[in-house]
């Protein structure tokens, strides 16, 4: 399995227009390379077309990999700010991550368990066991997915979002060890970007 992330950090509106806009640039260059993605988790920000963080599984193949790491790292979009039109700042940096996992080891270390969906969903959720509870045992961290009509494809979002999870703690441990190295999900390291966008067509200045 392999997850890119993006996301804004903390920053501004702006850098969560980046990530949408960055978005709508992976979407199209996989459909142009012909490369199968899926958009796994998505978190909004207050404004329409703008993410706080985005989480996409991409085909585990070379092309997909070589695809990822031009998303890897800090990422700038130079831009006027659409929002505050006055506003001097024109650089917004949001950041990539890319996650590779070997499902079938990682399922070794995952309790999956099956059980009823509950809210709308008429027979379907009262009969079926389509929901499915992911339990890393090592760190007790847990995910319950039911947002598909499928058990399997409930345990496919359930590994991927427990994946993410073990990630970000992982992240969070380092920052307690060294508080200067960068951490993609909490801080969104400025300066010497992998990758510059310009404008509001967001242009690729590589």
């Amino acid at each position: 399995m392999m997850l890119l992330q993006l996301t804004s950090g903390q920053g501004p509106i702006e850098c969560c227009k980046a990530v949408g806009l960055a978005l709508k640039t992976i979407e199209r260059e996989c459909q142009a390379q012909n490369i199968d993605y899926s958009i796994i988790e998505v978190v909004g920000a207050q404004q329409k077309g703008c993410f706080k963080s985005i989480l996409i599984e991409l085909e585990a193949t070379q092309k997909a990999k070589q695809f990822a790491h031009h998303w890897q790292g800090a990422l700038l979009w130079v831009c006027q700010s659409p929002f505050r039109t006055k506003h001097k700042r024109k650089n917004w940096f949001f950041s990539g991550n890319l996650y590779e996992v070997n499902t079938q080891q990682f399922d070794k270390a995952i309790d999956y368990q099956t059980c009823r969906a509950s809210g709308a969903g008429g027979q379907h959720v009262n009969k079926t066991d389509s929901a499915v509870q992911a339990t890393h045992r090592e760190t007790g961290l847990m995910v319950r997915v039911e947002s598909e009509r499928s058990q399997h494809a409930n345990k496919r979002l359930a590994t991927a979002l427990m994946l993410q999870k073990l990630e970000m703690l992982k992240q969070t441990e380092v920052s307690e060890q060294d508080k200067s190295r960068w951490q993609q999900h909490w801080e969104v390291q400025r300066g010497n970007p992998s990758r510059t966008f310009k404008g509001e067509r967001f242009t690729p200045q590589d």
